[in-house]
């Protein structure tokens, strides 16, 4: 049982633990040995020595009879972006190649203090800026289903660890689809919680010693298996004793079986096309849903496409000109003064996005808000549990393109979070579920969508959703 362990999902093998039939140090090695026979390149800086030393103390723990937490002796893969004490932290840039820090960030210091093992950090374009995962200090990471196709990003070294089974979880972030996107592209479980819930603090692109960071970025979790995902999401909603936070969350649980949903799909929409392997997966899930009784419909969705897009593109623009430097911002404002009031292009909408006026943002964030309350209504008036939709438009494109091809059809390369997306800057729970593989035997996903606080629900909704799909996680 125990060469076989690190295939297995992160429960069963927390199972092991607690049965004493595998310590943390002996599972720690065997994740070890198999990062080191990988030549995915996704885990790109290690701490042996700190690990083991954190897996016998686990080990230590339970032979006392004594445990930490949910995660207690589980090892564990970090994305780059977080800051981890004393363990080297880049985010994937030449300009942090030396960057040790001295704290963890939140995310990382609540899955130590539930018992997890860091072992290691996982690979990211160059400050989580990219769609593919590749930087000058680290190189490329390959798909292991596939290495002539993208693993996506920023999360990509993330998900092609949990995919290749080098660790059975990984912590990584989502501020445009950045989590989502990977484990679709690497055909594992991806969920980025709704927003709030986990602290960003502590998360690279913003500058080592911040303590704020984009208002729409949010750290999840990545897994081969829903219930992995539930585990750890109730470790990352439990604050560490150095917040000193007197509030705990208790998310609601699914309260109705998938036979008794209520389930809305939209499944293609003009500003957001898929290609016809993406158009048959959702399909498959629409008739899988309905033979065990779901009520399914489709629907075009509770808000226009192209206007939240259109808004999520100016706040998002907004957020990151935090850190821009006066002479950059200086430069950004004359170009965006030297506009025409009719050029339309890509280029002049992101110079208006990013020297916007606080009130132009401020009007921005209400409609960000009248949004949220469309949303809710659509769960709540509509009387739907949940929305599936596309989770790109198509499977993993080829490594390093730059363009984005749906059925023969040139689109613009952003459009594979176009999905993503619509919940990116409304806050809602996201969750990507493997489901298919197209007839190259890559995987594609579906991505379902919930009101406010239903995390739990959409990830027990997976796991009651596994038995319907000839679907394996793992990498070939």
């Amino acid at each position: 049982m125990t060469t076989d362990l690190t295939h297995q999902p992160a429960h069963i093998q927390l199972q092991a633990l607690d049965r004493r039939e595998i310590s943390s140090r002996e599972l720690l090695d065997l994740h070890l040995d198999r990062i080191d026979a990988s030549h995915i390149n996704a885990v790109i800086t290690r701490d042996d020595e700190a690990a083991q030393a954190a897996a016998r103390a686990a080990d230590e723990r339970r032979t006392r009879n004594e445990s930490r937490g949910a995660l207690d002796g589980l090892p564990l893969t970090i994305k780059d972006s977080f800051e981890t004490a004393g363990l080297r932290t880049t985010s994937g840039a030449e300009d942090l190649a030396d960057h040790v820090p001295t704290r963890d960030a939140n995310a990382v210091a609540r899955l130590r203090y539930q018992g997890a093992v860091i072992m290691g950090k996982t690979n990211t374009p160059a400050y989580c800026r990219d769609l593919h995962t590749d930087n000058s200090l680290f190189g490329p990471t390959l798909n292991p289903h596939d290495p002539k196709r993208t693993v996506g990003g920023s999360s990509g070294g993330p998900a092609a660890a949990v995919a290749a089974q080098l660790t059975p979880a990984d912590l990584g972030s989502d501020l445009a689809g950045s989590l989502r996107l990977p484990a679709h592209y690497c055909g594992i479980y991806g969920l980025r919680p709704t927003h709030g819930l986990i602290p960003a603090r502590g998360h690279i692109p913003r500058p080592p010693g911040w303590i704020t960071s984009s208002d729409m970025v949010t750290p999840g979790p990545l897994a081969r298996h829903p219930r992995d995902l539930d585990l750890l999401l109730d470790a990352l909603t439990t604050p560490s004793p150095a917040e000193n936070s007197p509030w705990r969350v208790s998310l609601p649980t699914a309260r109705r079986a998938v036979g008794q949903l209520r389930v809305a799909v939209w499944a293609d929409d003009a500003g957001c096309p898929v290609d016809r392997a993406t158009a048959d997966a959702l399909a498959t899930v629409e008739q899988a849903l309905a033979a065990v009784g779901a009520k399914v419909r489709r629907t075009t969705g509770p808000v226009s496409f192209a206007d939240s897009l259109r808004l999520f593109e100016q706040l998002l623009h907004a957020t990151a000109t935090a850190v821009t430097d006066d002479e950059s911002g200086a430069a950004e404002l004359a170009a965006a003064r030297d506009l025409q009031n009719d050029d339309a292009s890509p280029r002049a909408a992101f110079l208006r996005h990013r020297t916007q006026t606080h009130r132009a943002w401020l009007r921005a964030n209400e409609e960000r808000f009248r949004l949220r309350e469309i949303w809710q209504r659509f769960f709540a008036d509509a009387e739907h549990d949940v929305l599936i939709t596309p989770a790109a438009p198509t499977p993993a494109i080829p490594a390093g393109s730059r363009t984005l091809v749906v059925d023969g059809v040139e689109r613009n390369f952003f459009d594979q979070t176009g999905w993503a997306n619509l919940t990116s800057h409304v806050g809602l729970p996201s969750l990507v579920v493997p489901v298919a593989r197209n007839a190259e035997g890559v995987p594609l996903g579906v991505q379902l969508v919930g009101p406010a606080y239903s995390d739990r629900s959409l990830l027990a909704m997976a796991e009651e959703l596994l038995p319907l799909f000839d679907m394996s996680n793992a990498a070939h």
